[in-house]
């Protein structure tokens, strides 16, 4: 497994990932991305943490097929950290892709940007996502309550930290 820039062969599975529905409770996604937004996306970003605040990374298997997407957003240089996001696609889950691409990304976190922690937002009822960031060294913290809505309820959140 191996993590790389976006490239603009990634448009249809960032447009996929973006725009899937089932994923919006988890991130700060509610509305639709065009191919238009996502195009400029991959063609203005810097790649530079510091310049655009985040950074997105496509995670590869061994045999050089995407199977997701890593990133680190809300990134604070003042304090040091970042918000950890990974989407696996369906057909490539429970096969260890995101467990490795969160290790490599904290690697990446810790080496290249010299972040002193990482933080997680997961809804308390994803036992999956719990069970892999605790996995990854993320601790438990509080619990944000009624954090996350799905347009219909709240749901409670875990903030789950690693310090690097």
């Amino acid at each position: 497994m191996k993590l790389r820039a976006v490239e603009p062969e990634d448009l249809d599975l960032l447009y996929q990932i973006e725009n899937d529905q089932s994923l919006w409770l988890v991130g700060a996604t509610n509305v639709p991305y065009s191919r238009y937004t996502l195009h400029d996306y991959i063609a203005n970003s810097s790649d530079d943490i510091y310049a655009d605040r985040q950074v997105r990374l496509m995670v590869e298997n061994d045999e050089g097929e995407t199977v997701g997407i890593v990133d680190l957003v809300q990134f604070s240089p003042q304090h040091l950290r970042a918000e950890v996001g990974v989407v696996i696609l369906n057909a490539h889950r429970r096969k260890g892709y995101a467990a490795a691409a969160i290790q490599a990304l904290c690697d990446y976190a810790q080496r290249v940007v010299h972040l002193h922690q990482l933080y997680a937002v997961v809804e308390t009822g994803n036992e999956g996502a719990v069970a892999l960031f605790r996995k990854a060294g993320f601790s438990t913290g509080n619990t944000l309550r009624e954090w996350l809505f799905d347009g219909r309820n709240y749901h409670d959140a875990l903030l789950m930290q690693r310090f690097l």
